[in-house]
């Protein structure tokens, strides 16, 4: 009887510890390979305020060496705005936003399994940087009045000329009068000398 329980006893060891170490088989490569267990924001998100930072959780401690997180935005525009940091199973990098629109947080590391995990995290961010417009970065430049072309007012005529020109005329005048009138005083001498030259 005593033989009999010791050997069901020992069956039952040996059934147990086998029922152990096939439920543990599947664990170890488990836990040796790593994966995104949540973030914020969360997948899916819409956002109407841009987090400073994005964090993503790791079922596994991250290296550093191995771990490359990038963040792009709308037309493939970078947003991230610093290196990552990290604390624990926790990394967390700094945020730059953009326009409004879709940002996609991808992510790559190793496991310590040696496999590599990467994955993305998808969000919208409803409103956005708005692009600065060209009026008004830059002031509307006004055009350079021109001055209006100013006629040349004719010069006034000096009287200094106009006056030499008149005694120039007038001098010329009187030559010619009194040169008539010594003409005249001839010819009427004349004329008395022949009159009593016929009288006699």
């Amino acid at each position: 009887m005593g033989g009999r329980v010791a050997r069901v006893a020992r069956t039952w060891v040996v059934v147990l510890g086998m029922v152990a170490a096939f439920a543990l088989l599947p664990a170890a490569p488990a836990a040796a390979h790593n994966s995104l267990t949540g973030s914020d924001p969360r997948d899916g998100a819409r956002l109407a305020a841009a987090p400073e930072r994005i964090e993503l959780r790791f079922l596994a401690t991250p290296k550093e060496a191995t771990t490359e997180v990038t963040v792009t935005g709308p037309d493939n525009v970078a947003a991230t705005g610093g290196a990552p940091a990290f604390s624990g199973k926790r990394v967390t990098v700094p945020f730059r936003p953009g326009a409004a629109g879709l940002y996609i947080v991808t992510y790559r590391l190793a496991s310590d399994d040696g496999h590599p995990v990467k994955g993305e995290i998808r969000f919208t961010l409803t409103t956005g940087t708005p692009a600065e417009s060209p009026s008004a970065s830059t002031p509307p430049t006004s055009a350079a009045p021109t001055a209006a072309p100013t006629s040349a007012a004719p010069s006034p005529v000096s009287p200094t000329p106009a006056a030499a020109e008149a005694d120039d005329d007038g001098g010329t005048g009187w030559l010619w009068a009194a040169g008539a009138v010594v003409v005249l005083a001839a010819l009427g001498g004349g004329l008395l000398l022949r009159r009593r030259a016929a009288r006699r």
